[in-house]
């Protein structure tokens, strides 16, 4: 169900803008956004909209906070449940690999180590996000990242050990 808070913009001249909001509570804030950064959040008496109940100014740095708090990194929950130590490597194709001349695909490198090839790096050129058909070169930098002992495996995978 979409929320029903009602908000709008009101332009001071010579200050700033204010920005109201009445939730679906009832109750009534607004930010007054000042020209130089500052800004003043604000409660105010639902049935009169002059009187300011409490109000708490906010310095830059501060809003900046808060505006943190209220708009939450999407992907914030990913980092605090998988709590994963990834590493990123650049591992070099010798002339002796045995995958030097052959396809990203026939190192099954994935389900072998669970680390990933996210880029082929060349000469002066970057292949990001490689497909399985992909051929590797002799000289050729590959980018893996996965956890420490995934990225030791590709490493000694593609040496040949």
């Amino acid at each position: 169900m979409e929320p029903t808070a009602h908000s709008r913009k009101t332009v001071l001249p010579g200050v700033g803008a204010r920005y109201d909001l009445n939730t679906d509570a009832g109750h009534h804030l607004s930010v007054v956004a000042h020209q130089d950064g500052r800004r003043i959040l604000a409660f105010h008496d639902p049935e009169d909209d002059d009187a300011c109940k409490d109000a708490a100014p906010l310095e830059p740095n501060e809003a900046t906070a808060l505006a943190q708090l209220l708009v939450p990194d999407p992907v914030a929950h990913i980092h605090q449940h998988l709590e994963l130590d990834l590493v990123t490597e650049h591992i070099e194709v010798t002339n002796r690999s045995p995958y030097s001349g052959r396809t990203l695909g026939d190192t099954q490198v994935r389900s072998r180590t669970g680390a990933s090839i996210v880029a082929v790096l060349r000469r002066t050129a970057a292949e990001p996000s490689p497909t399985p058909d992909f051929r590797f070169a002799a000289g050729d930098v590959l980018v893996v990242v996965g956890t420490r002992e995934g990225v030791d495996a590709v490493a000694e995978l593609i040496a040949g050990g």
